[in-house]
């Protein structure tokens, strides 16, 4: 059975237009590496614990920070390795930069015996969607994609009903 993840993509409307929230990986394994490399934030649900929730808890976990609905979900992606992903979007206003993220312990350098902690995520950042779309999981671009559509087709009924 494949894996599953839950994960939030936080945007906010710029007068340039949408820019979306990405998390970049944390640990040793990834100081160098970035486009392509950065994620909406996301993990594993726990057993019997609902998606959206699972999505909530992840991304306070990975950020430290709150978010509050309403949530939009968006169509699952599969990523490479055969990781099914379920995404929710919410409108949110976080600076960028460091974050307060859960940490984990592996051997580093390797076969060193010597052990560290490491943040999950080491920053958070916007990106409008042309970088977000170079920047992130290429698997997960679609779901940049789906968001800035459904935000324009929402732009779009907003003013028409502001003609009326």
């Amino acid at each position: 059975m494949a894996k599953l993840s839950a994960g939030l993509l936080v945007y906010r409307n710029t007068p340039r237009g949408p820019e979306f929230l990405l998390a970049h990986p944390g640990g040793p394994l990834f100081v160098r590496r970035d486009e392509g490399w950065w994620s909406v934030p996301k993990g594993e649900p726990e057993p019997g614990e609902a998606l959206l929730q699972a999505a909530l808890r992840e991304f306070s976990e990975e950020t430290g920070l709150t978010p509050s609905g309403p949530y939009l979900e968006l169509q699952p992606i599969t990523q490479k390795g055969g990781k099914q992903v379920h995404c929710w979007a919410c409108e949110g206003a976080f600076d960028g930069g460091q974050v307060k993220a859960n940490t984990f312990r592996m051997e580093w350098p390797p076969r060193s015996g010597k052990f560290g902690e490491f943040a999950e995520v080491d920053r958070i950042e916007w990106f409008d969607a042309g970088t977000a779309r170079v920047k992130i999981n290429a698997a997960q671009a679609d779901l940049i994609t789906e968001l800035e559509r459904l935000l324009q087709a929402r732009s779009r009924a907003t003013h028409q009903n502001n003609l009326l």
